[in-house]
This record gives C-alpha cells, structure tokens and sequence, in this order.
C-alpha cells in the first residue's frame, strides 16, 4: 500500500464501533471452556483447598489457647468462621488480579503466591484494627494460618501444575502461526516440528504481518500462539501485539540481541530457539476499563471543580481580543476518525488563513508539524494561556464525549497527518488524549515528528494504568514550569 492510499485508509470514516486497540473483547463461550479457562479453574480450586486446610490446621492448633473473638463470628459455614471466609475470598481476587490464575509464566511465580498471601494476611491485620482497636485476634491462631496458608498453596500449585503440564503434554500436537521471512520459515518450521513436536497451521512473512489478510488467516487457523521472527519494530509494538491480545491469541517473539534487553515479556525457550513469551492475561481487561472510569470520573470532577476557572479564562479572552472565547478544530483521532477538539482561542480570528503564508517559516525539521516559536497570531492571552497548557482545559468535553482520553497520543490537525509516513499512524490506534509522554518529553522543543511518534509507540507498547498516572503528575508539574510549551 503506497503513502497516500496509507493515508485514506486511515482517515477513512470508521463506525462508533471502532475501539481503542487496547480495550477487551467480549467473553465468549469458548473461552470458558478452553484449556487455560481449565487450568486456571484448577489453579483456583488448589488455593482454596489449601486455604481450607490451612484454617483447619490453624484452628486446631489453637484449640489449646485463647478462640476467636466473638466479634468477628458473624456466621459460620462448613465449620470456617466468617474471617476466614473473607480472607480466603480477599486472597482469590488478589491473586487473579496478579495474574496467578491467567498467564502460563505468572502460574508458575511460586514466590509470587507466598508475598501475596502474606499481603493479604498483613492487610487484614490492619484492616482488623481499624474495625475495633480492642480486638485481640490470637497470635498462635494467625501466625499457624499465615505459615500454613503459604506453604500449603506453594505445595498444592506445584502438584496441581504438575498434573496439569502432564495433560498437556498427552493433549494433541501443539499449534503456531509462523511470521517470518521467506528464508527462515522453512527451518524455524523443521525445528518446531522435530524438537518439540509443535506442528506451523499457517504462516506470513513479516511485510504482510499488520494486514487485513493475515490477521483473518490467523483467526481462520486458531492457533493459540503466533511465533514471530523480523517483524518491523514499530509494527510490533503497536498494532499486531494489541490485536492479538484482544482476539485471546499469545504471541512469541523471536527477537534479535538488542530486543531481548527491553522488549517487553518472559525470555523462553521454544525447540531450542530463544523467544520472549508474550502472554494474554486472563483478567488483563480491567485496568483499560479502570482508566476509562478514571477519564470520566476524573473529567465530570474537574468540569465543576475548574467552572470558575473556565469562567474567568473565557472573560479574558473576550476582553482582550475580538472574536469567541472558544476556538474548535477538526482533528484525527481514533482509527483515524475526524472529530472536533475544543481549545480556548489563544490566536486571532483569521489564523487559519495566515497560517498559509507562514509556512515557508515553520521550525519543524521534517515539516509535519507547524511550529513557528514566536508566531504573530498568538494574541497576548493566548500567549499566557498557550505557556501554562490552560488552552488545552476544554477538551475535557472531549474526553466526556468518549472522542479523547486523559493520557494518549496528542491528537493532530488534518493538515500535520497528510503529511505522515506509514508508521506514523500506528499512534491512531488507540484513544488520543490531551496529555502524552510527548508533553512530558518536551513538547515544542521536540522537532523532529519521528521523534514524537516514538515516543507515542513506547506509550503504546509499554502502556500501564501507573505509567498514566506517572504522566499526569509530571504534566502538572511541566504545566506550573511552562517547559516546552510555547
């Protein structure tokens, strides 16, 4: 696909549909009857065999000393009092948020279940402190638990992974699709097959890797995991790794010396070939879904909180220039779709038509950009407003209107995005926001747009709910500086 056939898919109206790469798919009913659906069942009734076991050993090691404070029995069931149930219930969800009944590399994080249980056990301490500070729970009967819930659920997941991993391997041949270049399919195919018994249902070579085609032809295959050889950087990054995940398909890398040292996944050895395991997480859904809830939640509260505040702006604005307070442009968003992003006006009425003669004056090294460090549009307010970042508050609207998030790509006018190579629209994946690792990094005093979409891809490719929050704090802390921002 050339430059400008790129550039019309991409800008192409999509349909409300259309979702940010990095949301859930809908849970199917294949899904539950899976083999990691299986295995992660057997995970979860092994911990709560333990936990049972444990109190019960805990119990009757304590009969001898004080018992439980009548307080804290608000019921009993199968003789466990209800602490314990709550407890037990505390340390499944805990788990399954740690991806201890998801991934085939975190089942086996055996040290992982012991620090989370003691976790566990060390926050209801607390939390039993708060209820009622009188409480005095027995020592012996809380340490024997604690120890006893560690070990046991250590012991019993490595007998049931043991079985498990036995069923496996007597389950039939292990399947892949192969994305690799036209000289290393055949042996990466003779290799999987001869040492460990994986047998290749489809392949691609790594140019067609993000088309249409070859993801149907993975789905049409369903193959659990997609091995991947040379694949573009950036391609990798952005776009096949997020789609795969949210079809429910694993992905191994098969990486070069330097990808293995920051390439996101667990190093692995598949038929004697070094990889690096790129797991879909059973529960991974719920952290998109958390900063979803944040971006409303967090919007609505600064919407009322900052009123006054858009108020007094909008009232500067009109006093100090002639025209409306409010300034919209059309922009690219979300798999390329157009939309209205709302600013104050920090310029005056006719900027778009001065624009035109200012070109030949942009200070942007490769022109997709339009940057001019002391621009004459810019009225004195808009100067102040485009310093502190304040002109960007409106699009909080944006974010309630589902069309922007918080934290994302900065989403670009039509006449920056025309001017995009091919890669560059990965950054369209996913939610635009109105703050980025690009504000953070610098803003205006990047560039180069290369530079400004490698920094959205690392978002991307590393995209966590901390990495969010890590972006927004240090956006607050540029906005007071007025770095980069002119």
């Amino acid at each position: 696909m050339d430059c400008h056939r790129a550039i019309k898919a991409v800008m192409k109206p999509r349909s409300s549909a259309s979702l940010d790469i990095r949301a859930p798919r809908r849970l199917r009913f294949k899904d539950i009857l899976s083999w990691p659906a299986q295995r992660s069942l057997v995970l979860m009734f092994s911990d709560i065999v333990a936990l049972a076991l444990s109190w019960k050993i805990a119990r009757s090691l304590n009969q001898f000393f004080s018992p439980i404070p009548p307080q804290l029995l608000w019921w009993k069931w199968l003789s466990i009092p209800s602490p314990l149930w709550f407890m037990g219930g505390m340390t499944l969800v805990v788990f399954a948020c740690a991806g201890l009944y998801g991934t085939q590399r975190q089942v086996k994080n055996h040290l992982q279940v012991g620090k989370l249980v003691s976790l566990v056990y060390l926050a209801c301490l607390v939390l039993m402190y708060f209820y009622d500070p009188k409480l005095d729970l027995p020592r012996s009967l809380f340490f024997s638990a604690w120890v006893s819930s560690v070990g046991l659920m250590v012991l019993l997941r490595l007998i049931s992974m043991s079985i498990l991993q036995t069923i496996e391997r007597s389950r039939s041949a292990q399947t892949v699709f192969l994305i690799a270049s036209a000289q290393r399919l055949r042996h990466l195919s003779e290799a999987l097959s001869q040492r460990a018994h994986v047998k290749v249902i489809g392949a691609a070579l790594p140019r067609t890797a993000n088309s249409a085609t070859t993801f149907q032809a993975i789905l049409s295959s369903q193959a659990p995991l997609v091995l991947v050889e040379d694949i573009p950087t950036a391609d990798l990054a952005s776009e096949l790794y997020w789609k795969l995940r949210r079809a429910g398909i694993a992905m191994q890398l098969i990486p070069n010396s330097r990808d293995m040292l920051y390439r996101r996944g667990t190093p692995e050895t598949l038929a004697g070939i070094p990889t690096l395991m790129m797991d879909v997480p059973l529960m991974g859904s719920w952290d998109y879904r958390l900063k979803r809830l944040v971006d409303y939640l967090g919007t609505s509260v600064g919407i009322v909180l900052l009123a006054p505040l858009f108020l007094g702006i909008a009232l500067a604005i009109r006093l100090d220039s002639p025209g409306p307070a409010f300034f919209r442009q059309e922009r690219v968003g979300l798999h390329g779709q157009r939309f209205w992003v709302w600013k104050f006006r920090t310029m005056c009425m006719d900027a778009d038509r001065l624009q035109a003669q200012l070109e030949a004056h942009n200070e942007s090294t490769d022109g997709v950009l339009f940057k001019v460090k002391r621009d004459p549009r810019v009225t004195r307010i808009g100067a102040l407003l485009r310093r502190t970042s304040l002109d960007e508050l409106p699009q909080l609207l944006n974010v309630l209107r589902g069309e922007m998030s918080l934290v994302g790509p900065r989403p670009l006018p039509v006449r920056d995005v025309v001017r995009f190579d091919g890669w560059h629209h990965i950054r369209h994946q996913v939610l635009p926001g109105i703050t980025g690792l690009w504000q953070i990094s610098g803003r205006s005093d990047i560039d180069s747009f290369d530079d400004v979409a490698r920094l959205d891809l690392h978002y991307i490719d590393n995209w966590s709910l901390n990495l969010d929050l890590e972006i927004l704090m240090e956006t607050l802390r540029i906005v007071v500086v007025g770095k980069g921002a002119y």
